[in-house]
């Protein structure tokens, strides 16, 4: 078995090394490849360090089983034939391919199956707020089919990259230090802040994050659900949470739902609101799962459920997924 990763430098490249070695994955040779301004750095991979070759236009990725690429949609556009052209299997973390009719759009614990049919050898990693919530919705849509869903995010720094991440950090030094606040990697200081804006707007008044989940979530679920999205930035540092609003078909009550969710692959249930347990991003980060808590009825809903998760974008939101999709393809 050998792989690449498209893209290693970045916050989710390298969090595909982690992974990687983290669940064993039966990898002979990893091969690591970036742009210009990475190629000759130097990672670590089970105890070996392994030197980040340029992203070129040649014969590189002859013999490679599976590539995971996350540089960008425009890298992933214009490399995907180079990838490709000998069989190797595309997965990619970017927008690029995700609502092409011919390439799968995978969670593993919603519809694995869609990743064996792949006319372009090309699979998609879907968004990162639509991964965690999908995960989440699969087991009550197995209790009753999801009508409408309204949710409102809070993504972490980590969702715009490490860089971002890096400027967050710097934000607030430069505030307690009384320095001027350097503000590069979002349209306002992030620190002490929250911004209700994610990708650029779209005509109906949606960004394009938010047009994101709608789009995603029904391709995924092989569903007409209809999705309301409000994304908004805030200032942890790293995974994202969500307030999901869902309507579904047949009335469902609280317990239901969570022993669902207890059962869900993928899903951890932390809801005892009387002991002040629930998820949040301070201790989510780094886990695998999703977690969610504050299971209800919705009051302004008669069939209506609302809940409360959060979950690490760079991990479950990225790289963990992708890598489960290739794990499935291996397994079958």
């Amino acid at each position: 078995m050998k792989a690449a990763i498209v893209g290693a430098s970045g916050a989710v490249g390298q969090e595909f090394i982690k992974v990687l070695e983290e669940r064993d994955f039966p990898v002979d040779e990893l091969l690591l490849f970036g742009s210009a301004r990475s190629a000759g750095r130097k990672y670590r991979f089970r105890g070996k360090d392994i030197e980040v070759r340029l992203l070129q236009h040649n014969d590189d990725f002859k013999g490679v089983d599976i590539a995971f690429t996350s540089a960008g949609a425009g890298t992933s556009r214009e490399f995907a034939e180079t990838i490709t052209k000998f069989g190797t299997v595309m997965i990619d973390n970017s927008s690029a391919f995700r609502m092409d009719a011919d390439v799968p759009l995978v969670v593993p614990e919603c519809n694995a199956g869609d990743a064996l049919l792949r006319p372009r050898n090309i699979i998609a990693n879907p968004n990162c707020t639509t991964i965690m919530m999908v995960v989440v919705l699969q087991p009550i849509e197995r209790l009753s089919h999801i009508r409408r869903i309204h949710v409102a995010s809070y993504q972490s720094a980590s969702g715009a990259g490490a860089q971002a991440m890096a400027e967050l950090e710097q934000q607030y030094r430069e505030i307690v230090e009384g320095k001027p606040v350097t503000v590069d990697k979002f349209a306002y200081q992030l620190a002490y802040n929250v911004i209700p804006q994610i990708d650029v707007f779209t005509d109906n008044g949606y960004t394009k994050e938010e047009m994101k989940m709608f789009n995603e979530t029904r391709k995924i679920l092989h569903s007409d659900v209809r999705c309301s999205a409000m994304c908004v930035r805030i200032s942890a540092l790293r995974s994202h949470s969500e307030a999901v609003w869902i309507e579904t078909e047949e009335p469902l009550d609280v317990k239901q739902v969570q022993d669902a969710l207890a059962a869900a692959p993928g899903v951890t249930l932390l809801d005892n609101p009387a002991d002040k347990q629930y998820p949040m991003p301070l201790f989510t980060g780094g886990k695998d799962d999703v977690y969610v808590g504050r299971v209800r009825k919705d009051l302004a809903c008669e069939n209506g459920i609302t809940l409360w998760l959060s979950g690490d974008q760079i991990k479950k939101g990225a790289a963990l997924n992708a890598v489960q999709i290739a794990e499935y393809i291996i397994n079958h």
